[in-house]
């Protein structure tokens, strides 16, 4: 296993797009994790945090197109996945993509369109192609979609049901930047300039390669227990709804993705207790209206209760 090459492909990616968001690799790392294991990220944040400047440097970084949409309770599911119109000059309907057909997708405040939009949106991101009119066109490699949810403002919502909370890989969160980072970035020009300049740093090629190679990094039967472990104590306990399989598998993933972009081919229970607040928070449920910080605090607490297993020298 060509551990080197994990490594220069996520200092690549990294390093390009924190010319943009400064002082947050780890979250950029977990999106890039995101996008090896070919899962979808929930982003939940105050406005103003840099989510759109994110994806947008991410997207240029792996060599992708990007498409913003707004949802709002008037979106249509077509507006999301295309319509079929007659073209008149021609005589015949014509297919109009619409932007799920692009590589990377920001589908910002999804929680104010309608579930059948929502509904759309999920099957897309689940099924990884569109059907329009009986006709289905896949969706390309590089296809990811974060959607982000406003926290502080829940009037007129529609919020997402946990069956479809639960499809998305990773929920994270950018939060505010440390005092010296924000002062850099008040210093230094326009962000949309500097998304400007970054140059694809990744192929298909180098893509096609990690995401066909990361599952060979290996996890030992302890940490695959700490693992179970850690999912069977959601599954009980305080926890009104635990886990699923999905989640289980999810982690399983981030964990071997985590280690392979360490350079390492191997996984430790370190790489779990980083990698389980982003994955496992929002598959649990403890309670009406459980917060972000509430569940990851409940998680953790959970996490260090679970002894971790050590290397057994003898």
């Amino acid at each position: 296993m060509d551990t080197q090459r994990f490594v220069d492909y996520r200092n690549r990616v990294v390093g390009a797009v924190s010319r943009a968001i400064v002082g947050k690799e780890d979250q950029i790392e977990k999106v890039l994790i995101c996008h090896v294991c070919g899962g979808h990220v929930l982003l939940e944040d105050v406005p103003g945090t840099g989510k759109t400047m994110l994806l947008r440097a991410f997207a240029k970084a792996i060599g992708g197109s990007f498409s913003r949409v707004q949802f709002t309770p008037d979106l249509q599911p077509s507006d999301l996945t295309g319509i079929n119109f007659f073209n008149q000059k021609e005589g015949e309907f014509r297919f109009r993509p619409g932007p799920l057909f692009h590589d990377v997708i920001l589908a910002d405040e999804v929680n104010r369109a309608t579930p059948r939009t929502q509904a759309a949106l999920l099957e897309a991101m689940e099924e990884r192609q569109i059907t329009v009119d009986g006709e289905t066109w896949p969706l390309g490699g590089r296809f990811l979609v974060m959607a982000t949810q406003n926290p502080l403002e829940s009037y007129g919502t529609f919020p997402l049901p946990e069956a479809q909370i639960d499809r998305f890989f990773m929920r994270l969160s950018l939060g505010y930047m440390d005092r010296a980072d924000e002062l850099a970035v008040l210093r230094r020009g326009e962000t949309v300039d500097i998304i400007g300049g970054i140059e694809p740093v990744v192929t298909d090629a180098d893509t096609a390669w990690v995401r066909a190679n990361y599952r060979d990094v290996a996890v030992s039967d302890a940490v695959a227990g700490y693992l179970m472990d850690l999912v069977a104590g959601t599954r009980r306990g305080d926890f009104s709804c635990g886990v699923s399989t999905r989640g289980a598998i999810a982690l399983f993933k981030a964990v071997q993705a985590a280690a392979a972009l360490a350079g390492r081919d191997y996984a430790l229970p370190e790489d779990i207790r980083r990698m389980a607040p982003c994955v496992l928070s929002h598959r649990i449920t403890a309670g009406a209206g459980l917060k972000r910080a509430d569940a990851e605090a409940k998680l953790m607490y959970l996490v260090d209760q679970i002894p971790v297993p050590v290397e057994d020298l003898g």
